[in-house]
């Protein structure tokens, strides 16, 4: 499914949920799923069920400052909201999905009031309330975007710590993602411990001899 960057969120889903009496609808995204180091992160928001109007949008069609901008609306309006971390061991431990899971569980676990019902981007949990998983609900749902941007702005400020702790990575760049930048970076430096050794990329460069590229490639982390 695809949608157009100019789609704005509504509260079609939500309604879905009004009418069945369920009026505590949390929203739920997650940033990060994809990278190659740092966590993934999974917030979820309660929004006041008014049906207003809000300006949150999907996190990746705005700017850096507009999302820290609307990302500070979200706390300020919301019912209840909370984030949580999954990092690069719990995620080599369940694998990427599972990890996902378990951070959404901490999240909701941690909302009070507790959702009657979940609407996600995509992420089809276990739950026992009523839940929607649509795709790219972070650009069709209010709750949805306002947890994007919760999660995205989070994240990006691990990955900005994450930079400082591992100068020449380029964290606060490409957000651990699988840029060249970050590829030429771990060819020179090595493998952290913000990296995710079972994701493909970082495996195959651990499973590499050190003598290809210097003795000091993983240093004492291998």
């Amino acid at each position: 499914m695809t949608v157009p960057p100019s789609v704005t969120p509504d509260w079609s889903f939500e309604r879905e949920h009004w009418r069945r009496g369920h009026f505590r609808v949390a929203g739920v995204d997650e940033a990060g799923r994809g990278a190659w180091a740092g966590p993934v992160t999974v917030a979820a928001v309660i929004l006041p069920g008014s049906a207003a109007e809000y300006p949150f949008r999907d996190s990746k069609q705005l700017s850096a400052a507009q999302r820290e901008q609307y990302a500070q609306v979200v706390r300020e309006v919301a019912l209840a909201w909370a984030v949580e971390h999954a990092w690069p061991d719990e995620i080599d431990r369940l694998n990427i999905l599972g990890a996902t899971h378990a951070a959404a569980h901490r999240a909701l676990a941690r909302l009070d009031p507790a959702p009657q019902a979940l609407v996600t981007d995509y992420l089809k949990l276990r739950v026992t309330v009523p839940l929607s998983a649509p795709p790219r609900a972070d650009a069709l749902s209010y709750s949805v975007a306002a947890a994007s941007l919760l999660a995205k702005t989070e994240r990006d400020r691990v990955m900005l710590e994450l930079d400082a702790q591992y100068p020449g990575y380029g964290f606060a760049g490409h957000k651990g993602y699988g840029a060249p930048a970050h590829r030429a970076a771990l060819h020179e430096r090595g493998v952290t411990d913000a990296h995710r050794r079972s994701f493909a990329p970082i495996r195959a460069l651990l499973s590499e001899p050190a003598s290809l590229f210097g003795d000091s490639l993983f240093g004492d982390l291998t």
